[in-house]
């Protein structure tokens, strides 16, 4: 689960400011007039962005996280009590609330992955890199985070890393997909078996013939 919300850690900056004022303009009035308070989440979402942005250029490098003096911030723009912000970052597990590494490695544990051997996948990367869940690499590179369903179960064992999805994992190509990041390269997203969105390993089991003329098989 995610890093609990400290108000007053020594991590917390004493401001925050969005870089991108017409961006922030443009989210808000994507909604009814008196209806502004709507725009909370995706400013959370930017603020979190805005934080990762910073931190690739950081020595130790660190991820995307949400201080709370851009909640405040965000509070003040949308004319909201600041715990109305704070109600809305803690409640949701996508937003992070105290510092994290640069790439956010999220670990699904639950049934349909535990089933496909996600221990294995946890065990891959504690080993790897030396840490446990909710603990941060020394060089602020790599969080390993337990989580809930991320929803696509029919790829198990899968993992999310920041925004992006890792299926059909093996502990083999979950090490090489460590490897990769620690060099800052790109793996490749989606599945590690070369499965066509969730359809079955053994290819198309319906539309058979619509799915060949697609090429999706």
């Amino acid at each position: 689960m995610k890093k609990p919300f400290e108000l007053h850690a020594e991590y917390q900056p004493a401001n925050f400011a969005f870089r991108n004022g017409t961006k922030v303009e443009k989210i808000i009035n994507l909604y009814p007039k008196g209806r502004q308070q709507s725009a909370v989440m995706p400013l959370l979402d930017l603020a979190q962005r805005q934080v990762a942005e910073d931190g690739a250029k950081a020595s130790p490098v660190y991820g995307g996280w949400i201080p709370r003096a851009a909640m405040d911030h965000i509070a003040e723009l949308l004319d909201m009590p600041p715990i109305k912000v704070y109600e809305v970052a803690s409640f949701y597990s996508m937003y992070n609330l105290a510092p994290v590494g640069k790439y956010l490695i999220q670990l699904c544990t639950t049934t349909p992955c535990w089933l496909c051997n996600a221990d294995a996948i946890v065990k891959a990367c504690t080993d790897h890199l030396g840490i446990g869940l909710g603990e941060t690499t020394k060089d602020g590179k790599f969080t390993l985070m337990e989580v809930e369903c991320l929803g696509a179960c029919v790829n198990a064992p899968m993992i999310q890393i920041n925004d992006d999805y890792y299926e059909d994992l093996t502990s083999e190509s979950m090490k090489e997909i460590l490897a990769m990041l620690a060099d800052d390269l790109k793996p490749k997203i989606g599945s590690q078996k070369g499965r066509k969105a969730s359809m079955a390993l053994t290819g198309p089991t319906t539309l058979e013939k619509e799915a060949k003329k697609a090429g999706v098989v």
